[in-house]
């Protein structure tokens, strides 16, 4: 059930998010769906080839699919007199979907049995892989590798769940909260990681 609830917020945060994407871009309406569904279950398309899982898996998935598409429909509605606030939205879906999946990614990685670096990776790949390939698609410097911290905190999400004993709703509720909060504010405050650069 756990597992359930993280995937339907993901899914709704991600479709919405790579709708946004594809607004600001300029697409049209069949742009703005497949970017919606491409930033909704890339991550999980990518996590499954990793870890073992057939892709094919996703197909399975038809009421998650359905979810995705009402909510891309539903920004696509948005009112426009709010158009003007979809960014700071975007950012804040973007964070949700990030936080839900990387958990989600986590739970199913630890559940197999995955020892902590496999259950990072796929809290990693899965928080952040649906971003990657929506930002990749509408030409954008992904967020993944970017200054602003992005993939850490995904990482932490599977950090946490590999090591603790506990499991429990509640415990996964704060940690989904944490890793949102801690998302928008590196976003707010242009958090930035340490950087090595080359000069030739």
């Amino acid at each position: 059930m756990t597992w359930e609830v993280f995937t339907v917020i993901g899914t709704i945060a991600f479709a919405i998010s790579g709708a946004i994407v594809a607004m600001e871009e300029e697409y049209d309406l069949f742009g703005i769906y497949i970017l919606g569904m491409i930033t909704a279950f890339g991550g999980g398309a990518i996590r499954n080839l990793l870890i073992g899982v057939p892709v094919s898996a996703l197909w399975e998935q038809g009421e998650f699919f359905t979810i995705a598409i009402l909510s891309i429909t539903a920004v696509i509605l948005f009112p426009q007199n709010l158009l003007r606030h979809w960014p700071v939205w975007g950012n804040f879906f973007d964070a949700i979907g990030l936080s839900a999946f990387a958990i989600q990614g986590a739970l199913y990685a630890a559940g197999m049995g995955h020892p902590l670096s496999a259950v990072v990776v796929a809290a990693v790949l899965t928080g952040s892989g649906g971003g990657l390939v929506r930002d990749v698609l509408a030409q954008r410097k992904p967020a993944l590798l970017r200054d602003e911290v992005y993939g850490v905190w995904a990482a932490l999400a599977g950090v946490f769940i590999a090591l603790s004993d506990s499991q429990s709703p509640v415990h996964l509720i704060l940690l989904f909260l944490l890793i949102t909060t801690l998302r928008v504010l590196s976003y707010k405050f242009s958090w930035h990681l340490p950087k090595r650069t080359v000069k030739l």
